[in-house]
């Protein structure tokens, strides 16, 4: 019994040294590295996501392999398992408003690639700017619009399903269990409240708790919601007011530090963000939004012909823009198809452990 509870506590030491260990490194190539990827661009995302598919997977190891049934379903376990897989619930519908929310990000780009086209033309002229500043200042108003109603989002709804064809049919027959499924946000969902329900009851295991098997939840629980407080911020999503308001973790333990360190960064990003009133915090976002701005001052006071030094300096900022159309090109689709990759592993993982609390169900039912 001593070796089994020694062999417990090295797989919960791993797993809280694993946690930190890729939280740190994503922390300290915003912060060591100027050469890494920056904070909240598409490439910074896909290696959040990356990270959080390597936690899941070890954290679904240290509960579940090896494990008798019963052990999931006794206390602190029997509660905190169901509340975990709720916060997988509304996880999955995070992931499909998030998947929306790059869909509208796509038609940003679309609109900085026809500005692109009409400015690199040489020589420029009165048509080439009337059309680039047309579409740049499309861009620039839908990232400034109030997300309150979806924002540039809305634009974008579309009613279609992660999983194969006929999803539909297959969400009707799990009998609402994966609503998720679906990508027809109802209009008065929230992203922001999505999030503060998800950390509501999200307490750090006490006592002799904090050695056992609550505490691989709770850490899985807060790499969760911290995961998908993050897309939220930097992808445009459905209602996400008091989004800054994030849930704090506890600063006395190790494997929360470099989370607590991202999340204050990320945090500072936002209170900016909602003084300025644009759309997300996607550093690919943040940047087109400036050249745009500079490009639309320039179209705005055009005369042609156009002084040789300004045209120097308009071909520096559309190659520059030029440059985040093909990091959004090269980026978006991969990322989108990572989360669909998250969607489809915490459906997976929550049939799982459905089923373990299923057996220990009929372990612990008395004797017909």
């Amino acid at each position: 019994m001593s070796m089994d509870h020694d062999s417990e506590l090295d797989d919960l030491e791993f797993f809280q040294k694993h946690v930190s260990d890729r939280f740190s490194d994503l922390l300290s190539s915003t912060i060591e590295d100027p050469s890494s990827e920056p904070l909240l661009s598409i490439a910074w995302l896909r290696k959040l996501l990356d990270d959080f598919l390597c936690c899941e997977a070890e954290f679904k190891a240290v509960l579940l392999m090896g494990r008798d049934p019963s052990q999931i379903s006794k206390p602190p376990l029997d509660k905190l398992i169901p509340e975990f897989l709720e916060r997988t619930i509304k996880a999955l519908d995070l992931c499909n408003a998030v998947t929306l929310g790059i869909d509208a990000v796509k038609n940003l780009q679309r609109l900085a690639e026809i500005a692109v086209s009409s400015l690199e033309q040489a020589p420029i002229g009165d048509g080439q700017v009337r059309r680039a500043k047309k579409a740049l200042s499309s861009l620039v108003t839908a990232m400034l619009h109030e997300d309150k109603d979806g924002g540039i989002v809305k634009g974008t709804e579309r009613n279609r399903s992660f999983g194969r064809r006929g999803g539909n049919n297959a969400a009707a027959n799990n009998k609402g269990n994966f609503r998720s499924l679906s990508w027809n946000m109802a209009r008065n969902w929230s992203a922001a409240k999505q999030i503060h329900a998800m950390s509501s009851n999200l307490y750090t295991p006490r006592g002799g708790e904090s050695t056992g098997l609550a505490m691989p939840v709770y850490i899985m629980s807060s790499v969760l919601v911290f995961v998908m407080w993050t897309l939220v911020a930097a992808i445009p999503c459905q209602e996400r007011n008091g989004l800054g308001t994030h849930s704090p973790f506890p600063r006395q333990l190790a494997w929360a530090q470099p989370m607590i360190g991202l999340q204050e960064k990320i945090a500072e990003e936002w209170k900016k963000k909602e003084k300025k009133g644009s759309v997300g915090l996607l550093e690919e976002m943040q940047k087109m939004d400036k050249v745009g701005q500079s490009l639309i001052d320039f179209a705005e006071s055009f005369q042609f012909p156009a002084e040789a030094e300004k045209l120097e300096e308009v071909k520096g900022q559309v190659e520059e823009l030029a440059e985040i159309c093909t990091k959004m090109e090269e980026g978006l689709e991969p990322l989108q198809q990572q989360i669909r990759e998250v969607f489809h592993r915490v459906v997976r993982s929550r049939a799982e452990f459905l089923l373990v609390l299923e057996q220990a169900g009929k372990l612990s039912a008395p004797p017909m």
